[in-house]
């Protein structure tokens, strides 16, 4: 994914994401890791219901960041008229399917007092977003698609995704990937999601990812192997910063951003918006990278992977806390 050039005329502005909408129940403990949970009896924690799912909080920091974002997600019965109205609540449009039989996706992450989180999930519905789902409207105004890798890790989900990435070549609409989660990359194989995501211009994974895709042992190898395959390749180094390769060199590289660390959830969608949108703006490559770093330090200090709603702007019914010690 080339930055536009200075002055290019572009009618196509919309940047649409395909992937998950996660009913998050986050849960900040205060101990240290999994090891400040106590076994057989009850751990005192501040627990509330939020929404999430990486598909969904890279589209809400996207509409927060100014661009036209749109969604295509599946959610189940339970749930799912909430998850559209956060979404819309947050600028999104979202293209949403509501799953008769299914509930929407849950993960509890429990948050420890660094901010990092351990994770339970089940994919629910949305594990069974499929082909039924696509509609080649879903692309009209549409001028980048991004795939969170989520997606190709069921199989009406990969077929769904196939279907997408030949549509958007096929329009001349570029394209961007996020590996999205190292355990689920591991069992689909590296190299198999290499080969079904190579009509993508931009790979966007963390250091922990990047090393899976490529057997590298540093971030800087891993980003100019990567970039070799796909054009372009940004590796999230966390409170380390960013970097970016393209064809096979680096372009630039930025520290991290300091932020006092609440939840770390959804701090890497958040990086790949402010990415995204600032690349569709036409900056370089530094400017982006900056761009994503400080929408994923503001991401990382409050609760919850979504930008902050003022108050004023939600009904009692929009946050849950479920309890509070």
């Amino acid at each position: 994914m080339e930055p536009a050039e200075a002055g290019e005329a572009v009618t196509r502005k919309g940047l649409l994401v395909i992937g998950d909408v996660v009913t998050d129940v986050v849960a900040l403990h205060g101990g240290p890791a999994l090891a400040g949970l106590a076994l057989g009896t009850d751990t005192a924690a501040d627990i509330v219901l939020r929404p999430g799912g990486s598909g969904a909080n890279t589209a809400s920091w996207a509409a927060h960041l100014g661009a036209d974002a749109r969604i295509l997600t599946r959610v189940g019965f339970d749930t799912g008229e909430w998850h559209a109205a956060e979404l819309r609540r947050g600028g999104v449009r979202p293209h949403l399917r509501v799953d008769p039989d299914r509930p929407t996706a849950v993960v509890i992450a429990m948050i420890d007092a660094t901010g990092e989180r351990s994770m339970l999930t089940n994919r629910g519905a949305g594990g069974h977003i499929g082909v039924d789902d696509w509609d080649d409207g879903l692309l009209d105004g549409v001028r980048h698609l991004h795939l969170s890798g989520y997606t190709l890790f069921a199989e009406p989900g990969l077929q769904l995704s196939r279907l997408a990435l030949a549509e958007a070549a096929l329009r001349d609409v570029t394209i961007s990937v996020d590996p999205a989660s190292t355990g689920f990359l591991r069992s689909f194989g590296a190299e198999r999601f290499i080969q079904e995501t190579l009509a993508a211009q931009l790979i966007i994974p963390n250091l922990d990812e990047a090393l899976l895709l490529t057997g590298e042992s540093s971030a800087e190898r891993a980003a100019e192997r990567l970039s070799l395959r796909y054009g372009a390749a940004a590796v999230k180094l966390g409170s380390r910063g960013a970097l970016m390769a393209r064809d096979g060199k680096l372009t630039a590289r930025v520290p991290g951003i300091a932020a006092e660390v609440v939840d770390s959830t959804g701090a890497g969608d958040a990086f790949a918006a402010g990415l995204l949108t600032a690349l569709l703006r036409g900056v370089a490559d530094e400017t982006a990278l900056n761009a994503g770093g400080r929408a994923g330090a503001e991401a990382v200090t409050a609760v919850g992977g979504r930008p902050r709603i003022s108050a004023s702007d939600l009904g009692t019914d929009q946050l849950y806390p479920l309890n509070t010690n």
